[in-house]
Formats: C-alpha cells, sequence, structure tokens
C-alpha cells in the first residue's frame, strides 16, 4: 500500500485529551517506520449533536467510507447514535477486547492474557424494543445462524494465531434461553469440529462471571453474544487495571474501527488524569489490522513497537494516578513515544 486514510473521531469528555496523546505516539511510528498515515479528523458524539443537531452526520459518514479504517475516542450520551450505527451500518460483526495483564498496572495475576470475541450485531443491543401498553416492555433477542457461525470463525481463527495454548471457550446460556443461546451454542460445536488442533469448550455464562475471577489465567479465547460480551469483558478488565487498559476493535471483512472500551468520563475533563493506554493500545490494534489486511510488515513492525513501548513505560513506573503515579495523560504518550524513538536511534 502507497498510504492509509484513517478517520479519527476525538469523541467527547476526555476523548480529545486521550486522542491528542495517541497521534503523538502514531506521529512517532509513522516517522520510524515510514508509514504514511493520512489521518483525517471528522465530528460525531455529543458535542456534534449540540452543533449540528445529530451525532452522526452523514459527511463523517461519507469519510469513513472513504477510510481504510476508523481510530475513535470515547463517545458520551449519544454512543447508541453512534458507535452502534456504525457497527450496523459497516457489518463490524466481531467485536475484540483483549484483558491481559501489564507491568506496574494492578492485576490479579501476571500472567492474565485472553481475549473476548464478542458477536458485534446481533442480540438484545440490536435494539428492536418496543412497548405493549404502559406497563409492558419488549425486547427482541435477534441470534441467527449465520451471525453465530462467523464470529466463532473469527474465535477459532484468533486461537490458532494467539499462542500454544490454542483454546476457545464459547459461553452461552442455553440451559435457559434453549433457542436463542441454544442456536448460538449448537453452532458453535459445528465450527469446532472444522479445527481439530484446537481445543474446544463451553461454559455458561454465570459460572464464566464465577471463573474470570477465580482463575483467569486459564482462559485463551472467549467467544459469546452481544450482551455477554460487553458485561463479561468490563468485569474482566478489572483485573487488569481498569478499562483504562482496555482496548476495542470492531472488525467486518473489510472494514474495521478501533475505539477504547469506556466512556467518555466528563468529571475527569480538564484534569489530564486520565489513562491513555487504552486508546494507544485501540491505535496498536489498529496497525495489526491494517498489516494482516494489506500484508504489511511495517504495519505489524509499528504495532509491535507501541505495545513495547508501552510495556517499558510502565515498568519504570510513568503512570497515571489511579495506578499510583504522577504523570500526566499527555505525559505518558510522551514518554511512550520517547520510547520508540529511542529504539530509532540505537
Amino acid at each position: 500500500m502507497s498510504g492509509y486514510r484513517i478517520a479519527l473521531i476525538p469523541g467527547d469528555g476526555i476523548g480529545p485529551e486521550l486522542t491528542e496523546t495517541t497521534l503523538e505516539v502514531l506521529d512517532t511510528v509513522k516517522k520510524k517506520f515510514d508509514l504514511d498515515l493520512n489521518i483525517v479528523e471528522v465530528e460525531a458524539g455529543d458535542g456534534c449533536f449540540k452543533r449540528r443537531g445529530v451525532a452522526l452526520p452523514e459527511d463523517t459518514v461519507e469519510t469513513i467510507k472513504n477510510s481504510h479504517t476508523c481510530l475513535k475516542g470515547p463517545v458520551g450520551e449519544t454512543a447508541a447514535d453512534v458507535i452502534v450505527k456504525l457497527r450496523l451500518m459497516f457489518d463490524l460483526y466481531a467485536n475484540l477486547r483483549p484483558v491481559k495483564a501489564y507491568p506496574s498496572v494492578p492485576s490479579a495475576r501476571p500472567d492474565i492474557d485472553f481475549i473476548f470475541v464478542r458477536e458485534n450485531t446481533e442480540g438484545v443491543y440490536r435494539g428492536l424494543e418496543f412497548s405493549l401498553n404502559p406497563n409492558t416492555a419488549i425486547c427482541l433477542r435477534v441470534i441467527t445462524k449465520k451471525g453465530s457461525e462467523r464470529i466463532a470463525k473469527k474465535a477459532f481463527e484468533i486461537a490458532r494465531r494467539r499462542n500454544k495454548k490454542k483454546r476457545v471457550t464459547a459461553v452461552h446460556k442455553a440451559n435457559v434461553m434453549r433457542v436463542t443461546c441454544g442456536l448460538f451454542a449448537e453452532t458453535c460445536r459445528e465450527v469446532a469440529k472444522k479445527y481439530p488442533d484446537v481445543t474446544f469448550d463451553e461454559q455458561y455464562v454465570d459460572a464464566t462471571a464465577m471463573r474470570i475471577i477465580k482463575a483467569p489465567q486459564n482462559f485463551d479465547v472467549i467467544v459469546t453474544t452481544n450482551m455477554f460480551g460487553d458485561i463479561l469483558s468490563d468485569e474482566a478488565a478489572q483485573l487488569v487495571g481498569g478499562l483504562g487498559m482496555a482496548p476495542g476493535a470492531n472488525i467486518g471483512d473489510n472494514f474495521a474501527l478501533f475505539e477504547p472500551v469506556h466512556g467518555s468520563a466528563p468529571s475527569r475533563v480538564g484534569k489530564h488524569t486520565a489513562n491513555p493506554c487504552s486508546m494507544i493500545l485501540a491505535a496498536k490494534m489498529m496497525l495489526d489490522w491494517l498489516g494482516e489486511q494489506h500484508r504489511d510488515s511495517k504495519c505489524l513492525a509499528a504495532a509491535e513497537a507501541i505495545e513495547d513501548a508501552v510495556v517499558a513505560t510502565l515498568r519504570k513506573e510513568i503512570t497515571v494516578p489511579d495506578f499510583g503515579g504522577k504523570a500526566k495523560t499527555v505525559e505518558i504518550g510522551k514518554a511512550i513515544a520517547e520510547e520508540i524513538m529511542g529504539k530509532m536511534v540505537r
């Protein structure tokens, strides 16, 4: 590829602070690896809604459509009108949320390293709700064979690449939701037969919630439905320092959007104490995806350099006050950029 066009949504609340910090890191890897990243800022979210009366304007959508990928900061109250619509619009059916322990970050165990592969377009988050009368509301949970099959395949492909564990755990509640979760579970079993080199097991969602706390080191790849994945991944993030260490990817067949998984944290705006690692690691995932999608070794090397620099920075205990450090948001980005630059000149 001669270059990549990246649509950038700075977001609301602490979003612009995280975006500024992440751009410093991306500028550094651009220089080191001679990457042609054309980053185009677009509007979406609460601020956009106040200014223009719409949270996701058509011109923003058009820019995203004409880009290779999208990087997004956290959005506030209009999140459903932005990220949920974009997931459906671009058929970003796989939500990837890694859970990994890093140095100098409060973690339950140092060997935690697993990933959620969450179905991203179906289930109750599809938003098919209505009222029968003032006292009765109904939500439809849609699970399809196609949706279940493609998310299961994504999970098994990721398990093959990740590490030596090569294990997929399908999480559902088929003992109660026998039709919807039953279809999801049976489809996962069928897909598992095509990957004899990957260990497959199943757990009920309530048991998984317990085991994530009790023995998180035993997990490798968790594949599950939309709402279950959202809830469990937020729980799991607390084992490795909280949502400030939690990047996310929304992946389709030909397009992807990357973001920190947390909200806009309006109470922290202007304090410059928000942890930028979530968005920096989301940018790392973006470069990984570009590298794999376009067979670009430069992008893959840049992604690896970002994570190595995050690890090196945290080992020096350059962290936010939440982790006992004194560094401000942008200072962490500068330290990570300096680690990358230091490797460039050595």
